[in-house]
């Protein structure tokens, strides 16, 4: 792959990042604005929202980690290879 193409793929991969996170802002203020609405389902021109209310359980992994040995934790841990791809703006500093 030549410098010119992965240049082009970096930045296009950094401006759909940037659309996902403005589009993220966007869907978080779309909720709240709809935070009051009961349960129920409510119609749009194109949408329907349905709201629904209910319990969850979680596990409190920090209580749960007092209470068992290091060694129990380790025999009961997955591990996974992973890799991560990050992308920020630049600022002109190399």
């Amino acid at each position: 792959m030549t410098q010119t193409n992965l240049s082009a793929l970096i930045d296009q991969y950094g401006m759909l990042k940037a659309q996902i996170a403005d589009l993220a802002e966007q869907e978080k203020a779309l909720k709240t604005a709809l935070a009051d609405l009961g349960p129920g389902a409510y119609e749009g021109d194109m949408f329907r929202l349905t709201i629904s209310e209910g319990t969850r359980e979680t596990l409190d992994m920090e209580a749960v980690r007092a209470h068992l040995s290091r060694q129990f934790i380790q025999a009961h841990t997955n591990v996974a290879e992973t890799r991560t791809l990050r992308v920020v703006a630049r600022n002109g500093k190399k």
